[in-house]
């Protein structure tokens, strides 16, 4: 792939969702096994490129996961992990529970795409609870894909309803992983998390500068003899 510096897209809208999964989709490396986690990361299935061989597992036992299923192609027993209707690519396998995690746990996945309440500075990843007393804590395999997968990928909004950044200095949320994450991809910017701290790959609508007032850390820039590739 081309090395780039950081991009900033400033005559852009904040991405979408689809916009988004596509981001996500475009830096899965061809080839790789790759687990999508409940809510947004599931629409990354819609836009892989078939011809890139990219093979979706799901923690409830399925390999060879296809997109999402809609009208006559629904069917109610082939689901993903967050319940949500899916096709099957031809070559697909299906298998207990137990020995989906048995992939996840053997480092058998190249890439997981997780969501996320926050990811420190440092990569650490919170995503199963708030912390709130009446909150449902919902871990499900999230704490064995962040150690199991040989690279994180998070998906979120970058900001939560109340207008606060939700990369931070230090998680406040119970956490799944620490520094599991190496890359996040919000609506404003893609980042990418090293020994370094946390460079922005691209932004949308916001400078980093803008980015670094709004989130109050140190953001840096890719300069275009060390970019990673992407």
């Amino acid at each position: 792939m081309t090395r780039i510096a950081t991009r900033e897209y400033l005559d852009r809208q904040p991405l979408n969702r689809d916009q988004m999964a596509a981001r996500v989709a475009a830096d899965i490396p061809p080839g790789s096994y790759v687990n999508l986690g409940i809510g947004l990361p599931t629409r990354v299935s819609n836009h892989l490129d078939p011809a890139a061989g990219v093979v979706l597992h799901t923690e409830n036992g399925m390999l060879g996961m296809g997109p999402e299923a809609v009208g006559e192609d629904i069917d109610p027993d082939l689901i993903n992990a967050g319940k949500v209707p899916v096709t099957e690519l031809p070559g697909a396998a299906y298998f207990h529970h137990a020995d989906s995690f048995a992939m996840i746990r053997g480092g058998h996945l190249d890439v997981c795409v997780m969501g996320a309440f926050q990811v420190s500075q440092r990569g650490d990843l919170a995503n199963w609870h708030t912390g709130e007393a009446d909150a449902i804590p919902a871990v499900g395999g999230a704490m064995d894909l962040a150690t199991g997968a040989k690279a994180v990928f998070v998906m979120m909004n970058l900001f939560a309803k109340d207008g606060a950044a939700k990369l931070v200095a230090q998680c406040d949320y119970p956490l799944t992983g620490l520094g599991c994450v190496s890359r996040i991809y919000t609506d404003y910017a893609v980042f990418e998390i090293g020994s370094g701290g946390v460079c922005a790959v691209s932004t949308y609508s916001l400078s980093v500068a803008d980015l670094q007032g709004r989130i109050n850390l140190p953001i840096r820039r890719i300069e275009a003899d060390s970019a990673p590739a992407g």
